[in-house]
């Protein structure tokens, strides 16, 4: 059974930046359409600690976060490495800390690529880091970009999310990752 976008309504999601140091999301509602930023931000870890100390920080604040706001569903970024692989093993770690947590409060996860984030919001998958913040500002009838980068980076996993979930090729009780065909 397929699901049209007029049976897609009410869905708060929560959108998710991985990290290690600094962990971006955004909660929006997302409603006939419209687009509510209620809350975005960051859980930051503290520097010079041990990797097993902040993936468990993570967890901890993530599980608080997803307790708190009860979402129907988390974007993830996918992992691309671009030229520090270093970075990448980390931001991995704390990917899969997220994931978990998610998986442990029963929340459907959805990953998406940087490309198909930029393409949702944008329309255009090679879109600038200025040009997708603009566009969730003005997705969202922000004032402002929402601050720091990671959290606006965050939002816009959740407005794409919303903007795949109302695809007429998503059907429904999918809870495995979806795709912007």
């Amino acid at each position: 059974m397929l699901k049209s976008c007029e049976e897609v309504i009410g869905l708060k999601i929560i959108g998710i930046d991985p990290g290690v140091a600094t962990i971006g999301f955004g909660v929006l509602d997302y409603n006939n359409n419209r687009y509510h930023l209620e809350k975005c931000g960051v859980i930051t870890t503290p520097a010079h600690t041990t990797l097993s100390s902040r993936l468990s920080r993570i967890y901890t604040d993530l599980t608080e976060l997803l307790q708190m706001f009860h979402p129907d569903a988390v974007s993830v970024e996918e992992l691309f490495f671009n030229t520090n692989i270093t970075t990448g093993i980390a931001v991995a770690h704390g990917r899969g800390v997220i994931l978990l947590a998610c998986e442990h409060e029963n929340i459907p996860i959805f990953e998406y690529t940087p490309l198909q984030v930029k393409q949702s919001v944008t329309g255009y998958g090679r879109a600038e880091k200025k040009q997708v913040m603009e566009m969730v500002r003005r997705i969202c009838a922000l004032n402002t970009v929402p601050r720091p980068d990671d959290a606006a980076d965050a939002v816009a996993l959740a407005i794409c999310h919303a903007r795949s979930s109302t695809s007429l090729l998503m059907q429904k009780g999918v809870s495995e990752a979806c795709s912007t065909i």
